[in-house]
This record gives C-alpha cells, sequence and structure tokens, in this order.
C-alpha cells in the first residue's frame, strides 16, 4: 500500500499537472470504485482544482466549491499519468479525470477491488474520513510520546494504526524500527524517554530520507513503479538477504496477509521472534537465537 513517501511523490507529480486546471471529464471505468452517489462525480467536470493534500493514506484533489475527490489506493491501486490522449491498456483503469493536458487514471492490479473514490462537499465532509492519526514529521517528542503511551500495543502495531500517526504502514514501519534498532514486538509500555526519542529520530529520518529518494528517483516525470519492496531498503521485504549493517539474514514474522521484517542481531539481541506459523510447525525445533540461524 503506498505510504507517506509515495504519496506525498503522487501530490507533488500531480502539482504542477493538474493544480489550476479545469477538470474536463471524469469517470468511473468501474462501477465499485465509486463509493458516493452524492454529489456525483460528474459534479466535478468544469471545475477547477484548488488544492491537492494527504489525509493519512488518502490523495484528496479539492476543486471550486468545496468538493472534494478522495482517493484511496488501497494494497494494488496507483495513479497514472498519460498526456497526449494516450490510453491505460487493458482492464488496469478504475477510474480517468481528463484536464487539457493530459489524463490521470486510477489503476488496480489483481482481482481484488479495494481502490477507492469518494466525491463529498465541504470540510465538514472531508473531515469524516481523517482517522484522527498524528503527523509524525510536524511532531514533537511530547506528542510523540503521547500517543505512543495512549494504548499498550506493540510498536509495530501502534505506528501502523491510522488512529495513532498518520501515512505509516507495513514497509515503513519495519524500517524505522530497524533504524531505531528496535523489536518490532516491544511494547509501547516499556518505552523508556530515550527510547521514544530514538524512535522519533528515527521515524523522521526514514520518512524524509526515502521521500527525498523518490522525489530525485522521478525528477519531473510520474511516479511509474509505486511498491513496498524498494531497492535499498534495509529489511523490509528483504527475508533470508544480508542486514546492510550487520550482515545477519534478515528474519519475518508472518500473519494473514502481512510480514514484519527485522534484524535480529540488530533489533532483538539476537533473539528468534516467533513466527505464528512456522513455529508452532517446528516447535522444540524453532531456533532461539540468530546464531542458530547462521
Amino acid at each position: 500500500m503506498p505510504e507517506l513517501p509515495d504519496v506525498t511523490l503522487y501530490i507533488d507529480c500531480l502539482r504542477p499537472r493538474i493544480l489550476g486546471r479545469e477538470i474536463r471529464g471524469a469517470r468511473a471505468l468501474n462501477p465499485f470504485v465509486l463509493r458516493t452517489v452524492h454529489p456525483p462525480l460528474v459534479s466535478v467536470v468544469g471545475r477547477s482544482v484548488r488544492s491537492i493534500s494527504r489525509l493519512g493514506k488518502r490523495i484528496v484533489v479539492g476543486t471550486d466549491d468545496d468538493r472534494y475527490v478522495v482517493i484511496h489506493l488501497m494494497i494494488a491501486g496507483r495513479l497514472r499519468w498519460r498526456e497526449n490522449g494516450k490510453k491505460i491498456a487493458g482492464k488496469l483503469a478504475q477510474a480517468s479525470f481528463d484536464f487539457d493536458g493530459g489524463t490521470l487514471y486510477l489503476t488496480e492490479a489483481g482481482s481484488k477491488r479495494r481502490a477507492s473514490i469518494h466525491v463529498v462537499e465541504g470540510a465538514a465532509s472531508l473531515a469524516a474520513f481523517d482517522r484522527g492519526g498524528l503527523e509524525v514529521l510536524d511532531a514533537d517528542f511530547a506528542d510523540f510520546a503521547t500517543r505512543l503511551r495512549s494504548e499498550n500495543h506493540t510498536l509495530k502495531r501502534s505506528l501502523t494504526d491510522p488512529r495513532l500517526f498518520s501515512g505509516i504502514g507495513n514497509a515503513y514501519s519495519d524500517e524505522i524500527l530497524h533504524r531505531a534498532k528496535l523489536s518490532p514486538l516491544t511494547l509501547t509500555s516499556r518505552l523508556t524517554d530515550d527510547d521514544i526519542a530514538t524512535l522519533l529520530d528515527a521515524t523522521k529520518s526514514t520518512l524524509i530520507a526515502w521521500t527525498n529518494r523518490l522525489r530525485a528517483e522521478v525528477g519531473d516525470g510520474f511516479p511509474e513503479k509505486v511498491t513496498a519492496f524498494r531497492e535499498g531498503m534495509a529489511v523490509h521485504g528483504r527475508y533470508k538477504l544480508p542486514c546492510p549493517v550487520c550482515g545477519s539474514p534478515v528474519q519475518r514474522i508472518r500473519y494473514a496477509d502481512n510480514e514484519t521484517n527485522y534484524c535480529a542481531r540488530c533489533q532483538t539481541n539476537g533473539r528468534l521472534l516467533a513466527d505464528r506459523a512456522m513455529s508452532r510447525l517446528l516447535k522444540q525445533d524453532w531456533p532461539r537465537s540468530i546464531d542458530e540461524v547462521e
């Protein structure tokens, strides 16, 4: 799922292309992508784009008369920009917005249709999409610590909870925790002030570094390869590959459709965290430390 750096990059690239421009056409190519009926999608046609912003992991396009198009990409949704009348081939395109300089497409791969578009009117209606997560790049130590300690969860769960923190998901939480040298399963109630300060610094530096890196890669173009698994990540998606800091093989914890990646030597003092499936299967044969694996 596109997270804060990816969504920020989309917004950066959309501003010079559609900000201040009139929407000349709007179509739901798959009716299931549109989750509201009033106001209708066609009501934004003829209106000019006045703002483009991020709300958590959502992209909000504001038009004249306080009308907003709220786009949630979910896991497989992506934005594509096509100039000179070029179209998206196949059945990937779910919706399109026409401008004088090109067409913005919302695409979604796979068979599960989770990406969504809402059209709402007024700031109060838009506020209903705000999950209340703290914007970590603007947060000071006190605000960050208060959020972490407001509920007693694992660090992984807390960082990815949109009610607590805005825009952080599975991929960048792995990278943040690796940079902070903290276990994903550490309970927030056990964190010291020093731990929280370290985590806040790691959170900001990771998100800023990746946002800047993605900006540099795209340049004046438009992002075409938005993915949760990027070359240069330390641990996310790198199971069994060497940690860039210590060289130990990256480990994982699998659950449902997600997995958490971590370095046992850097983050858990060499201890392997129990994987629900594999540790139950292997029982007494499940290795307890990274030394047994290496």
